[in-house]
């Protein structure tokens, strides 16, 4: 190498580390300048060593609820972070009222909830894909007019912005079942997706563990007394049959039963042919019959015992209209001592159903027993 290459060599050394120590200075000026005007220095985080051991951030869980820490003032996170439209709706979704008729204890519930009502058309979507589950379900909608909620029909055009379904867990068929659930959420869930809301499920497996439970329990419980009155010789005409029936207060319903009803509309007690062909309207003057059954529901009436003695009380009626005997399924005439065993097993299933919280003849048992 040549002292010339040498020498520019050292020239270009001397004036990059000028250029370095001159960038450096102005750096450092600077930053004081930045301290003065602003306080303490700052760390910067590019800089920042990462904690160790059990100083590392986790991920964060999910649960029943998060333990929140005294570190930060929730308001100020409010005030840094403004709700978004849908948070803002999901906030009032949970303060509107609840569903008339939902029952939270025999119900899967699931909320729809959207910025914008959603159309009328999505509404009957939903209510053909939740159709899919295969059980009987209902559709609430909230009305800001009326401040309340309504049946929220499939065709009825209207619509929400905060939508309530429910499945019910438990009825005389039995258990409702994990594809159901599944089916019924999704169908939810999808209508969500389609008006940018938000779906939210009850935990299926919570409420399936309940259904079970819930299912065995009501099979214990669902008990019909039932008595007969029998003929002692011949058969009864179908004629006279109806008319002691209506004279004593049954109605013949299309079913080819008589419902025999309380004050409120709801059936105390049946009458049924005590042989295969029912009491059909159109057919009933043509049909004779070697006995009729009185049917007693016991978890669907209140007064368990009421309904009982006035039940025993118009069959013994019907069998001296008819020329008949009140028996019991054995054909055994019954007896003081007959009556009081199924007194008493009347009045035991009723405790059982008060105690687990299902009145007989309420709202809910009708439904479960249905």
């Amino acid at each position: 190498m040549s002292d010339l290459q040498v020498s520019l060599l050292i020239i270009g050394l001397l004036v990059v580390g000028g250029v370095t120590a001159f960038n450096w200075f102005q750096q450092w000026r600077l930053r004081r300048r930045l301290e003065d005007a602003f306080g303490d220095k700052h760390e910067d985080v590019l800089l920042r060593e990462e904690p160790r051991g059990d100083e590392r951030r986790r991920d964060p869980q999910i649960g029943l609820a998060q333990r929140v820490e005294p570190t930060m003032n929730p308001a100020a996170v409010a005030d840094s972070e403004p709700a978004t439209p849908l948070e803002e709706h999901l906030a009032l979704a949970a303060s509107l009222p609840q569903v008339p008729g939902f029952d939270p204890e025999i119900d899967f519930v699931v909320s729809v909830d959207a910025v914008e009502p959603m159309s009328a058309a999505g509404l009957a979507e939903l209510h053909t894909r939740a159709a899919t589950c295969g059980r009987r379900f209902r559709v609430a909608g909230y009305s800001f007019a009326a401040r309340e909620w309504e049946e929220a029909a499939r065709l009825s055009g209207a619509r929400y912005a905060h939508l309530k379904l429910a499945v019910q867990l438990v009825n005389r068929k039995g258990a409702v079942d994990l594809g159901a659930l599944t089916t019924f959420c999704a169908a939810a869930q999808e209508c969500a997706e389609r008006f940018s809301a938000s779906a939210t499920c009850s935990d299926i497996e919570a409420a399936l563990e309940r259904a079970r439970e819930l299912d065995a329990f009501c099979a214990e419980v669902d008990i019909a007394i039932g008595v007969n009155v029998v003929a002692s010789e011949g058969r009864f005409g179908g004629t006279r049959i109806r008319s002691l029936a209506e004279g004593a207060g049954f109605k013949l319903e299309p079913t080819g039963l008589f419902h025999y009803l309380d004050e409120h509309r709801q059936t105390l007690f049946t009458l049924d042919n005590h042989e295969p062909a029912p009491f059909l309207p159109e057919q009933i003057k043509h049909l004779s019959t070697g006995g009729v059954t009185l049917l007693l529901d016991v978890p669907r009436v209140a007064d368990g015992e009421a309904a009982l003695a006035h039940m025993l009380a118009v069959g013994i009626e019907l069998a001296q209209g008819l020329g008949g005997s009140l028996v019991d399924d054995n054909r055994v005439p019954l007896n003081d001592n007959a009556v009081r065993a199924i007194q008493q097993q009347v009045k035991a299933i009723h405790a059982r159903m008060q105690a687990r919280g299902i009145a007989p003849g309420s709202e809910r048992a009708l439904r479960l027993f249905s």
